[in-house]
């Protein structure tokens, strides 16, 4: 879905972009988050999990992969460990290893939190089946609202996070325009067997399966809002014949070198956000 043309500027990014060029303003930190594209099979292929963000938060009104901010207490969590050790994924995302476990937690956090879906099991083997259930749910409100933590809501019910259930696939950081900034790893993961996903965060306001491939098309036809990484990933994962070819696609990766779409307001009647 990369082309030589660009991307579309929605009109909101293009006047942040132009009102932060005039003011002489310093760009935002970028904080550290993660994301997740959810990945099923689905009649010839597969479907991604996307939703849309409601207005009033960071990117509003843009289809998305459920995911947010790093919490400080990831980094510092203590909790079972399935998969890649904290130090092995420090080398795949070019991280510390307390940094890296951060960012695999908050993968895992979030995704749970905004998609009702959780990758972690009773042993390193095995995942748990629906979480939808009342219990669930409200552990999944006492972890969203921080009146409990993750490591506390695994332990509590004698879970072991899968961090092997994440495949590491790209980063990306927000332009500097942005009021607001992310350094933002993508995962992908299956969505385990005998989970669903639910809109259950308040953070969209609409989500829905489809295939990466009509999700662009899509969002060429104006159908859905996406910015340049969802549009992007979208493209490279629909390059992927099935979902083992993406797995194959995410192990020889590069998930460390941070991708800043550039915007081109050259021209004011086309602005173009472009690749560097």
């Amino acid at each position: 879905m990369t082309t030589d043309s660009g991307f579309p500027a929605p009109p909101a990014l293009v006047e942040h972009a132009r009102r932060f060029r005039a003011s002489g303003a310093v760009p935002a930190v970028p904080r550290v988050a993660a994301t997740v594209l959810l990945l099923r099979p689905a009649d010839e292929g597969f479907e991604v999990y996307l939703i849309r963000r409601v207005v009033a938060m960071a990117f509003g009104g843009m289809y998305a992969f459920p995911g947010g901010g790093v919490d400080p207490s990831d980094s510092t969590t203590h909790l079972d460990w399935a998969g890649p050790a904290p130090r092995d994924w420090g080398v795949r995302l070019g991280l510390a290893p307390a940094a890296a476990q951060a960012v695999v937690c908050a993968a895992a956090r979030e995704v749970f939190e905004e998609a009702g879906v959780l990758l972690a099991g009773p042993d390193a083997t095995r995942v748990v089946g629906d979480v939808s259930d009342d219990g669930w749910e409200a552990a999944r409100a006492d972890l969203e609202q921080r009146r409990t933590g993750f490591a506390d809501l695994l332990a509590g019910r004698g879970l072991t996070l899968r961090s092997d259930l994440l495949l590491p696939w790209s980063r990306w950081v927000t332009p500097e325009f942005e009021p607001r900034r992310f350094d933002t790893y993508f995962f992908v993961a299956l969505l385990p067997e005998g989970q669903r996903t639910r809109d259950v965060s308040g953070e969209a306001d609409h989500t829905l399966w489809i295939r990466p491939d009509e999700a662009g098309r899509q969002a060429a036809a104006g159908d859905l809002t996406m910015l340049p990484p969802t549009l992007v990933t979208l493209g490279e994962v629909a390059a992927c014949t099935d979902l083992a070819a993406v797995a194959a696609a995410a192990a020889a990766r590069d998930a460390v070198t941070a991708i800043t779409p550039r915007l081109d307001l050259s021209d004011p009647d086309r602005p173009r956000f472009y690749l560097p």
